[in-house]
C-alpha cells in the first residue's frame, strides 16, 4: 500500500475510548460505573473504555464498547472530547477519546453488566474514580445540561409513555434545581412536540395522570417551520 511506511519513525500511541454512560431511575440522574479488572488500578472504579480497533473509526469503537458494557445497540451517543495528556494513564501513553451515552435503567443488560461488575450510582454520589475520568463526567454532565435545553435529547432516559410530572423531575434531576410546574407545562406543551395518550398513569395518584410520548413527526414539523425546542 503506498504511504504505509511514511510515519515509520513517528512515535506510537495507543487509542482508547472511554464511555460516560448516563440513566435516570425517576429520582435522580445516575452514571453507570465498572470495577476495573486489571492494572492499572485494579478493582478501581472506572468508566467503561477500550482500546480502537486496527480496522475501526472512533464511533463505531463507542459502540462496540457500549454495547459489550449494557448488552444495546439503538443508544444516544455523542463524542464529547478528546484527552490526551502525556502521563493521564499510569500504564502508557493512551489517548482517549470520550462519549457520552443516555441509556434508560431498565433496559440494561443485567448479564453484560454483571461481567463488569457494573453499578449505576447517582451523580451527585459518585465513588472516586480512576485517572482524569471524574473530569470527563463533569464535562460530560455541563454538555448534557446545555443540550437538554434546545434539544430534546432528555427523552432518551424516559420510557416511551412518561408524565408530566416525571418529565419533570428528569429536568430537575439533569440542572439540580427545582422548576417551576407551570412555567415548565406550559412551555413544554405550546411547542407541541408531545401526544397525549387515552391512557393514565394510577400508580402515584387515584386519579390518574395523562400518559404522553414525545412525537418525532411533530418534532420534525415544528424544526421545519422555523421553531426551536427551548426549556427555560
Amino acid at each position: 500500500m503506498p504511504g504505509r511506511d511514511i510515519y515509520q519513525e513517528s512515535e506510537k500511541f495507543n487509542v482508547a475510548v472511554d464511555c460516560i454512560v448516563f440513566g435516570f431511575d425517576d429520582d435522580r440522574l445516575q452514571l453507570l460505573l465498572i470495577k476495573r479488572m486489571f492494572e492499572p488500578c485494579r478493582d478501581c472504579w472506572s468508566l467503561m473504555g477500550g482500546f480502537v480497533g486496527k480496522n475501526e473509526n472512533l464511533d463505531n469503537a463507542a459502540s462496540r464498547i457500549l454495547g459489550r458494557l449494557t448488552g444495546l445497540k439503538d443508544v444516544y451517543l455523542e463524542q464529547l472530547y478528546t484527552y490526551g495528556e502525556p502521563d493521564r494513564d499510569p500504564g502508557g501513553r493512551v489517548i482517549s477519546v470520550a462519549y457520552y451515552a443516555l441509556i434508560r435503567t431498565d433496559r440494561l443488560d443485567s448479564e453484560a453488566g454483571d461481567r463488569y461488575s457494573a453499578r449505576w450510582f447517582p451523580i451527585d454520589n459518585l465513588p472516586k474514580l480512576v485517572f482524569d475520568h471524574p473530569g470527563m463526567v463533569d464535562k460530560a454532565i455541563k454538555r448534557l445540561r446545555r443540550k437538554s435545553l434546545i434539544q430534546p435529547v432528555g427523552f432518551e432516559l424516559l420510557p416511551e409513555k412518561f408524565t408530566l410530572t416525571r418529565l419533570q423531575k428528569l429536568y430537575e434531576a439533569i440542572h439540580q434545581r427545582d422548576i417551576d410546574k407551570r412555567n415548565f407545562r406550559k412551555r413544554i406543551l405550546s411547542m407541541n412536540v408531545l401526544t397525549r395518550l387515552d391512557e393514565k398513569d394510577r400508580i402515584s395518584s387515584r386519579r390518574g395522570a395523562w400518559l404522553y410520548r414525545f412525537d418525532d413527526i411533530k418534532y420534525d414539523r415544528m424544526i421545519s417551520g422555523g421553531d426551536h425546542f427551548e426549556i427555560k
